[in-house]
């Protein structure tokens, strides 16, 4: 048979290749910045652009869909054209997926930084740039099945199996998660509330792990690391089996992320049955990767591109044994919301999909412009540089995870917990924050390193942009032969077909998660004492939102000893139903907020403090590392659009009474200026339609409605204390032992109202002077210390400290800080 004559498309590939190059050097340094910010909160620059909150989610969708997503296009147009024998379906389509795609990268970036964001972690962006998302994917998947039609050989070889299972994938995962209500043309609200969206989200977020981290990286290892090892894959057999499980089993594990948290039982069982069941075909993968090299290990010592693909398969082997270790209970409890999570994250982008797009890049740039690669030397030092920045940051970050959960369960011998300020157990793991600027810092130079490398080579090689080639006609092959033809080998004869079963693989999972949870009404008990958010709540919570505050703190107390003892009561599935979206976070750098609001309880803080807080984090405390807020105290709230957000509101079901929205600014104002007086007692002067206000009104709604008193019952943890401590004698403690122990429980609990010196911050009273309310004897102190005064923001401290603390703290404050 004569032979067809076509012509590779090569422009495309070297386009998103330089995208992959130039975006790599972004999110890594973006990367960088943000780690730095942890460690030196000046870097913050008291700018709002510039803050943790809003630059994190740069970092993510930097690496994740512009740097990560350039390179799984380099990788499918380059490999899909070579084993189909022909040219890309559309060349239009190409380019507008290549050039639609660098779009939505920028107007990512500035819109994340301009605080328009829908807090649903990867899923950060709004309404217009999703459904751009969508154009631009659909033309991807469009031009890849259409190249399938037209191909010129028989079977679709494993490689592409992935690729079809990603399109598929992502296509489900982004339209149900990104259902929501536009408010503007930069806001909107998901329309699926609390546990609802907890559900949808993580469903997403796991699976946008599976589905654009790992199964379009399993096609390129199908394909690169054969091509550069110049071997065959190990198994076919294996390779359906891995595929084919892999793709069912992934779509169901996604309530993992939610283990302990207000999830009813049976989604949480199976999240972490269907996680563990993972690690078979994760592993499959692996060995089949690995035993590739089989008979070709002694290239491996002399190729870089060899070295990062091993690597890479490895810390795929680790993390997706990890991740569902991570699922069980009783690992959970210890990973989540600490840096676990993080390190864990991290080996997985930086060593597996760094490694493949590293290992690809070293073995296709020198293919395309037709030379050998610059400098192997070069190579080998970027992949040392990367190999020791993945464990430089790992490491840390583990023992930051392990150290802080022991801090957060630690209890004295008295049954107080032994650091119930959140803030202490954060300085203990700051110095390995720095260390993973340094592990950040070594990884952008590898990077920089390969640009130099792979420029060179490129300025060295000749390209064509459009590459002859020719290659047979494709002949149908009729029915099937059942003894010569296996039923997956007919499948893959078969490209519609093979993608609808794709399809149904991938639906099942997400179906018997989402539909149940949504149409069930039992999987959602509610509260009778939850109401819907204030107009002026409602606003706090948007800002809270566009300033990305989910990053750092939680809403989500679980049913632990150390954590009710530390927040407050545990959360309830009915206390949510509200919330669009929800808050929980994945992270706490910063304590959990979902009993912020509950009078007498540990987190409440009166309004002058968070005005205090807001303002300067670090003037109330040296060690927070809390960027400052000061541009809510200026900023106004926009109150043309409440009427529009609290409609919004009732079309999704939030029962406000008719005709609300006509009122809602009024009844807004109303509660801004009972703040603003409240405030203003307190010598603070603002105007209630200021930003600062809205944020107040919402922390001190958190958590309020499920507290069964307005002022929370105190009850004392220890007998030691007596029921009045006015008429106990106390008698001052003058070692020097005793006052150290006063100075350190004043520097955890004290300091960040009333300063290092004692002599207040801002509104809080200066406790130097002889000018007490209650008195300033030794018994009076003492008796302020136990009581608090929760209406001023400062709790009963009778509920954490022991006598023994608390007399320490009594005779700091009069011979120490009053030279009594």
């Amino acid at each position: 048979m004569e032979n067809q004559k076509f012509k590779y498309d090569n422009k495309i590939v070297k386009l998103f290749i330089l995208a992959t190059l130039v975006w790599g050097v972004v999110g890594i340094l973006v990367g960088v910045v943000i780690a730095s910010q942890l460690a030196f909160p000046v870097l913050n620059f008291g700018l709002e652009f510039t803050t943790f909150g809003r630059v994190r989610p740069v970092h993510t969708n930097a690496i994740i869909f512009a740097f990560v997503g350039n390179a799984i296009f380099a990788g499918v147009y380059y490999s899909m054209q070579k084993l189909l024998k022909t040219r890309m379906f559309s060349d239009k389509l190409s380019y507008f997926n290549f050039w639609g795609w660098q779009i939505i990268i920028v107007l990512a970036a500035v819109t994340l930084l301009a605080g328009f964001t829908t807090g649903k972690e990867y899923a950060e962006l709004e309404w217009p740039i999703d459904i751009l998302i969508t154009l631009v994917w659909v033309a991807f998947g469009w031009n890849m099945i259409g190249t399938l039609i037209i191909r010129r050989v028989q079977h679709i070889y494993a490689a592409i199996w992935w690729y079809l299972a990603t399109f598929i994938g992502i296509a489900i995962l982004h339209v149900v998660n990104s259902f929501e209500l536009p408010i503007s043309l930069f806001k909107s609200y998901s329309i699926y509330a609390g546990v609802q969206d907890a559900v949808v989200q993580w469903w997403y977020g796991h699976n946008a792990v599976a589905f654009f981290l790992t199964t379009p990286f399993l096609g390129l290892m199908y394909y690169y690391l054969p091509k550069a090892a110049n071997r065959p894959i190990y198994s076919y057999k294996l390779s359906i089996i891995h595929f084919w499980s892999l793709i069912f089993l992934y779509m169901w594990a996604g309530p993992h992320h939610l283990l302990y948290q207000a999830l009813p039982d049976w989604a949480q069982a199976l999240g972490v049955t269907f996680s563990i069941m993972l690690i078979a075909p994760s592993w499959g993968g692996m060995i089949n990767g690995l035993l590739t090299l089989r008979g070709a290990w002694d290239r491996v010592r002399d190729s870089a591109a060899l070295k990062f693909l091993v690597v890479a398969v490895t810390a795929y082997g680790m993390s997706t044994f990890e991740g569902p270790m991570m699922s069980l209970k009783t690992v959970n409890q210890i990973t989540h919301f600490t840096d676990w999570t993080i390190a864990h994250v991290h080996i997985g982008g930086m060593g597996w999909n760094g490694g493949i797009v590293f290992g690809m890049l070293y073995w296709l740039v020198p293919q395309l412009f037709k030379t050998k690669l610059y400098s192997e030397k070069l190579a080998n030092i970027h992949f040392w540089m990367s190999t020791l920045a993945i464990l430089i940051y790992a490491i840390p970050l583990y023992w930051a995870a392990v150290t802080q959960w022991l801090m957060w369960k630690d209890y004295n011998a008295e049954g107080f917990l032994t650091y119930p300020n959140f803030l202490e157990t954060l300085v203990q793991i700051v110095p390995m924050y720095t260390v993973r600027i340094i592990s950040g810092v070594l990884f952008l130079g590898g990077f920089l390193v390969m640009l130099f490398n792979l420029s060179k080579t490129m300025a060295a090689g000749k390209f064509v942009n459009d590459e002859a080639s020719s290659a047979p006609a494709l002949v149908p092959a009729g029915a099937r032969n059942p003894l010569r033809e296996t039923i997956h080998r007919w499948m893959e004869r078969k490209a519609v077909r093979f993608s609808i079963w794709v399809f149904i693989a991938l639906f099942i999972g997400g179906a018997v998660e989402i539909i149940p949870m949504i149409f069930i009404k039992s999987n959602v008990p509610t509260l009778d004492s939850v109401t819907p958010y204030t107009p002026l709540e409602l606003e706090g919570r948007d800002l809270y939102v566009s300033e990305g505050c989910y990053v750092c703190h939680s809403q989500m107390v679980r049913p632990f000893r150390w954590e009710t003892d530390r927040y407050g009561e545990y959360s309830k599935i009915g206390e949510f139903v509200y919330d669009h979206p929800y808050q929980w976070g994945s992270r706490r750098t910063g304590p959990d907020l979902g009993r912020a609001g509950v009078i007498g309880g540990p987190m409440y803080k009166n309004a002058a403090w968070h005005y205090n807080h807001f303002m300067d984090p670090q003037k109330m405390n040296e060690q927070s590392i809390m960027p400052n807020y000061a541009w809510l105290a200026v900023k106004n709230i926009n109150l043309s659009k409440t009427p529009a957000k609290i409609k919004a509101m009732q079309s999704m079901g939030v029962p406000y009474e008719d005709g609300y929205s006509e009122k809602a600014v009024d009844d807004l104002m109303e509660q801004a200026r009972t703040i603003s007086d409240d405030l203003k007692l307190s010598g603070i002067e603002i105007e209630p339609q200021k930003q600062m206000i809205a944020m107040i009104a919402y922390m001190h709604k958190l958590g309020k409605d499920i507290s069964n008193e307005s002022f929370a019952k105190v009850e004392l943890h220890s007998e030691s204390i007596a029921a009045d401590p006015q008429k106990k004698e106390v008698k001052l403690l003058k070692d020097q032992a005793d006052l150290d122990a006063g100075k350190k429980l004043f520097d955890t609990h004290c300091v960040v109202c009333h300063g290092p010196e004692g002599k207040g911050i801002g509104i809080f009273p200066d406790l130097t002077d002889n000018e007490w309310i209650t008195g300033n004897s030794p018994a009076q102190v003492f008796k302020s210390i136990s009581d608090g005064n929760v209406s001023k923001g400062m709790v009963p401290y009778k509920t954490q400290l022991t006598e023994e603390q608390i007399t320490q703290l009594t005779s700091y404050i009069l011979i120490t800080l009053q030279k009594k």
